[in-house]
């Protein structure tokens, strides 16, 4: 069993030099000019085959290491999901060596699913809003400022709740809920600063 643990721990550490060698080559000048985001790519593939071999070992904190280079490299290909998956498997295997680093993991992949989601409200409420659903669209833009309230993004969750509300002033049937749109945008200038809560 140590025999095979070992062998594993091999070929991980070939996968990681492979990884090394062609982040190297993707940096160079002539790596740039051509091909350098297959090598990424490339580089990403191997951290991440890396990463199941330091699994297979048992060795967690390398594993969690090596996942943890891929969804960096996958952040800088613009690659959110792929990303977001690699981050949540190195704090799997960082739950087993390093709780804080696990944590941090985690939240990081948070951070980038919850950007994702995002843009996809943000999106529908477009689409809403050409279809002339404002009710929709604002349901939409809702669930944007609840989220941005919750990344600490208030500039932006103000925006939104101050928008909503002035368009649920203008009609007799949301009014009423116009005050709800502007008390957390109160709250969110709360978070901000007192003097523009006032």
């Amino acid at each position: 069993m140590a025999a095979m643990a070992a062998g594993k721990e091999e070929e991980a550490q070939r996968l990681l030099n492979e990884a090394e060698r062609r982040l190297r080559g993707a940096r160079s000048f002539l790596g740039g000019l051509f091909g350098g985001s297959s090598r990424l790519e490339e580089a990403s593939d191997c951290f991440t085959r890396a990463a199941n071999m330091f699994k297979m070992a048992k060795n967690w904190s390398q594993a969690g290491a090596a996942f943890s280079r891929a969804a960096q490299l996958q952040l800088q290909l613009q690659s959110k999901h792929d990303a977001a998956v690699n981050f949540v498997d190195a704090g799997n295997a960082f739950k087993k060596s390093d709780p804080q680093e696990a944590v941090n993991c985690l939240l990081r992949a948070t951070e980038i699913y919850t950007d994702m989601a995002i843009a996809h409200y943000e999106q529908a409420a477009d689409y809403y809003k050409g279809e002339e659903s404002t009710s929709s669209a604002n349901k939409c833009l809702l669930k944007v400022a609840a989220f941005a309230a919750q990344l600490e993004q208030f500039p932006r969750a103000i925006d939104i709740y101050e928008q909503v509300g002035a368009v649920a002033m203008d009609s007799p049937l949301l009014k009423y809920g116009a005050k709800e749109h502007f008390l957390r945008a109160a709250l969110c200038h709360c978070c901000v600063d007192t003097l523009n809560a006032r």
